[in-house]
């Protein structure tokens, strides 16, 4: 548990389900603010912000598209008003699918591609406007990939959507750092989530997947929260910049230096 979080605020975008949930649950037990914004699964929401209650923390849900600017800003606005500050911007959301290149579709590419990237670069480029305004010497935390850096045949959108993320975030966190305000990406490998879990279902596939993995399990959502707690502490207080890799060292994996994903 990190005690400087306690009474701070957080957005976290793509919240109802995965790993952004498991971001609110664990920010909820760190007795903080949280703002839970969902497009899909809003049945789920207030059983979470129920949980992060009990837990000690407290919670809004905020009905949001993240690649619609004036969407974005009502989140950063719900946080103000609600909770009077923002401290800590985390960009979660995030969509997949697979489709060979030759036939990927501009529609799907730019779907995939206004999402991931572009619905990130709104809640960083809203959640600094708002921490300089404020005078917040606060954290964004934007969710990544290990294909930020491992090719993923079959889904150059999504890869070419970390990519972004990468160098979006290195970029801001030489640009803000004056300011005292710290962008770091989180780059999950292997996740056991909703998205995942039609694919681990199968246990040849789940085996597959795991023997590419140097510690040898499929991680769980609440060990990225874990991850994603530290970078908004103030124990990561001299890490800007940077991808946190959480992914049981696949990115370590001398199969990935031929692409396989």
């Amino acid at each position: 548990m990190y005690k400087d979080l306690e009474g701070s605020t957080a957005m976290i975008t793509g919240a109802s389900s995965g790993i952004g949930r498991a971001m609110a649950l664990r920010f909820g037990r760190e007795k903080m603010n949280v703002v839970i914004n969902y497009r899909s699964g809003g049945q789920e929401v207030d059983s979470i912000i129920q949980e992060i209650e009990q837990s000690g923390g407290h919670a809004i849900g905020v009905y949001g598209d993240v690649t619609r600017e004036e969407d974005v800003k009502n989140l950063v606005a719900a946080a103000h008003e609600h909770f009077g500050s923002l401290d800590v911007m985390v960009n979660n959301a995030g969509i997949e699918n697979e489709v060979p290149s030759e036939d990927l579709t501009l529609e799907d590419w730019r779907k995939v591609l206004d999402v991931n990237l572009t619905g990130a670069f709104l809640g960083c480029r809203e959640a600094i406007d708002y921490m300089l305004e404020h005078r917040i010497k606060g954290r964004i935390i934007n969710v990544s990939s290990v294909h930020e850096m491992i090719p993923w045949p079959h889904f150059v959108h999504y890869a070419a959507s970390k990519g972004g993320i990468k160098m979006m975030t290195e970029t801001l966190a030489l640009e803000f750092a004056p300011k005292g305000i710290r962008v770091n990406s989180l780059g999950p490998g292997a996740i056991d989530t909703p998205i995942n879990a039609a694919k681990f279902s199968d246990p040849a596939a789940k085996a597959s997947v795991e023997a590419l993995i140097p510690l040898g399990y499929i991680g769980k959502p609440e060990e990225i929260a874990a991850a994603a707690a530290w970078l908004a502490s103030s124990e990561s207080s001299y890490v800007t910049g940077i991808t946190l890799f959480a992914d049981g060292g696949m990115t370590k994996y001398p199969a990935f230096q031929g692409g396989h994903g």
